[in-house]
């Protein structure tokens, strides 16, 4: 069952090698880069397999001459020392095909739409929805992703009631799709005067980003207005109606953009969180059972659940889905998050491996 599976995604992968130099299909643009996406996404497996089929073709090989009885001894050991060596790499091959074959998140690759928006605790919340929001454009700046801010709200302090942005690179959501959840923070605010510690929350949203192809969208249901930028005031607020708000009539979204100077730019830039809106919807319906799963390790990514504590005067960052708890907590909020995000991917490949057996 296991090779009819590689084998089959070896078919399916030189199906489509060749489909992608048929003129109808290098004409249609949409159907292209879809055979391009699936393509890309068997060639790790189909290179493992190849060279699996390789080194099985080498251990039988080495097995035939330790069985030819014509052969010198001297040639018969040197078959015997590489029937062992390939039957070891066999095993390897096979371990790693088996994780290669466990189903990815089909988003892993996408772009991200981050939305980040203070939670209880008024102004020391607004001000840690900064802090992530700076931890997120170190870690994915470490990896070479690109930041576009959509929307912005400020508070007078420098703190950040809601913000939306892009984070653009190949992995993206695979990196940060574990952040969806309740952010808890434990510190001294710099309103305190009394040096009490305050527990206050921020809510993380990411949401793999969509295009045309997955999200069909009637330009009929959607409603299209021009505001002025909302904000703390002062020089960097835009004081002309460039800003756009979008409503999404039948499902009742309402997107705002305020970071471009033309209504244009803006209007881009709504209708792409419009599309990862609407995507997350469609997903979160058709993968219940997928979500209900995740949930019992790793956690549903749920708005509502709390998923870390940032305790300053412990210098603690805890995550609650793997209980894991780690005492760098400035080097975390400088972007050094791999730790954390590594046990997690860890332990979604591992539940859909279990979910494979």
């Amino acid at each position: 069952m296991f090779l009819k599976k590689l084998k089959a995604a070896e078919d399916r992968y030189r199906e489509i090698e060749q489909m992608l130099t048929l003129p109808s299909v290098i004409s249609n643009n949409k159907e292209y880069q879809k055979l391009i996406k699936e393509y890309n996404g068997l060639s790790t497996v189909v290179e493992k397999f190849r060279e699996y089929s390789a080194c099985e073709a080498a251990m039988n090989d080495a097995d035939l001459m330790m069985r030819d009885a014509s052969l010198e001894p001297e040639f018969r050991e040197l078959a015997e020392a590489e029937f062992h060596e390939t039957r070891d790499k066999l095993a390897l091959l096979l371990d790693e095909l088996k994780l290669l074959l466990v189903p990815r998140d089909p988003n892993d690759s996408k772009n991200v739409v981050v939305e980040i928006r203070q939670g209880a605790g008024g102004e020391e919340a607004a001000l840690f929805a900064q802090d992530l929001y700076r931890m997120y454009s170190m870690y994915s700046t470490s990896l070479g992703y690109k930041i576009d801010v959509m929307s912005l709200n400020e508070t007078e302090l420098g703190g950040i009631k809601f913000i939306s942005f892009t984070v653009m690179g190949d992995g993206a959501y695979s990196r940060l799709k574990f952040e969806s959840g309740v952010h808890r923070v434990q510190r001294i605010p710099v309103t305190e005067s009394n040096g009490r510690i305050q527990t206050s929350t921020v809510t993380v949203a990411v949401l793999p980003e969509a295009d045309e192809v997955e999200v069909e969208i009637n330009p009929s249901e959607i409603k299209i207005e021009s505001c002025k930028s909302s904000g703390a005031g002062g020089q960097h607020i835009n004081k002309t109606e460039s800003a756009v708000r979008l409503t999404h009539i039948p499902s009742g979204l309402v997107i705002e953009c305020d970071q471009e100077r033309s209504q244009l730019q803006n209007k881009e830039k709504a209708m792409r969180i419009l599309y990862a809106k609407l995507y997350d919807m469609k997903q979160r319906e058709q993968t219940d059972a997928i979500a209900s799963q995740r949930k019992s390790q790793v956690g549903s990514g749920d708005r509502s659940e709390k998923i870390r504590t940032y305790n300053f005067p412990q210098s603690r960052v805890t995550d609650h889905r793997i209980n894991k708890t780690i005492f760098s907590l400035a080097a975390f909020l400088n972007g050094n998050m791999d730790e954390i995000i590594g046990d997690l991917s860890a332990q979604e490949a591992a539940e859909r491996l279990k979910g494979e057996e």
